[in-house]
């Protein structure tokens, strides 16, 4: 007689799978996740990760894909010493530094009395900053080009340099209005106790702590005139006036096609670029947590 009781089981249930924590991704989701950015990583990092390659082939070979067999410096060689490469470097470091200390000046002051202040007009003026960034670069060019025409700043440094400042200010001004409004008002109280003009308050108490701001609108009007094409290939002709923009396109054109000195000049023009990068990556992410932090 079997001695199992009738109410016992004869074999233990398997215990129950323990419930997925909500947020928890499975297996599979979790390695269809690591697959997806891992290939957007890949895409990311192709392009200038093969710019890299071909402005180290022999020009014939600039086309091929095997990997570089035989490096070579030519192409930095012929782009160093044998095109005006130096000279567009010069004028674009005129430019851009230039620009970006006009302009970080600029939006600073501006986004300061955007914030603190209060005087007729103030909306419509935020509208105005606003509305300039809503105009594509074909709208602008040829009222621009007249413009400077007229003034006599085409093929000039400071012609450029006006442009590329309506272009930047605007927006800066609004991203440090932002920024000077997480700045306590008890700031400039303090300093107006102290018998510090508005200007000596904004200088001395207020620009300090906007230090990772000013580094972020720093950047964006560095890349503004670093990296701008249009404007300074319609308003700049002649290889003594060119910028790095415009005589990036010499190099492959209609009349010529080396992209060996092409790609070697993107290298050397994306140096500079990913310094500064890096420099306000840093101010960026301070700028960020000293946001999360503010009481």
């Amino acid at each position: 007689m079997n001695g199992t009781a009738p109410g016992a089981t004869t074999a233990s249930a398997p215990a129950a799978q323990a419930p997925r924590r909500r947020g928890e991704r499975g297996p599979l989701a979790s390695a269809g996740l690591h697959l997806t950015l891992l290939l957007a990583a890949v895409i990311a990092v192709f392009p200038p990760l093969w710019l890299l390659i071909t402005s180290f082939k022999p020009k014939n070979d600039a086309f091929t894909t095997a990997v570089v067999s035989h490096p070579t410096l030519a192409n930095y060689r012929h782009v160093l010493g044998d095109t005006s490469f130096p000279t567009w470097f010069g004028n674009s470091v005129l430019v851009v530094a230039v620009t970006t200390v006009v302009g970080v000046l600029l939006a600073a002051t501006t986004g300061y009395a955007l914030s603190r202040f209060r005087f007729p007009g103030m909306r419509p003026l935020l509208w105005l900053l606003l509305i300039t960034q809503m105009f594509p670069v074909a709208v602008l060019i040829v009222p621009l080009y007249n413009l400077m025409a007229g003034l006599g700043l085409l093929n000039q440094p400071g012609g450029l340099i006006i442009t590329y400042l309506t272009i930047a200010v605007p927006f800066c001004a609004w991203m440090m209005k932002g920024y000077f409004d997480t700045i306590p008002v008890e700031i400039d109280e303090a300093g107006r106790v102290d018998g510090l003009s508005p200007f000596g308050t904004f200088w001395r108490l207020v620009l300090p702590l906007a230090r990772p701001g000013l580094a972020v609108t720093g950047f964006y009007t560095f890349v503004t005139a670093w990296a701008e094409v249009a404007y300074a290939s319609a308003f700049m002709t002649g290889d003594e006036h060119l910028t790095l923009a415009g005589g990036l396109q010499t190099f492959v054109n209609q009349y010529t096609n080396d992209w060996g000195s092409m790609t070697a000049a993107a290298v050397l023009i994306a140096v500079p670029a990913t310094a500064v990068f890096a420099f306000a990556q840093r101010h960026l992410v301070a700028g960020l947590t000293a946001g999360t932090t503010k009481g």
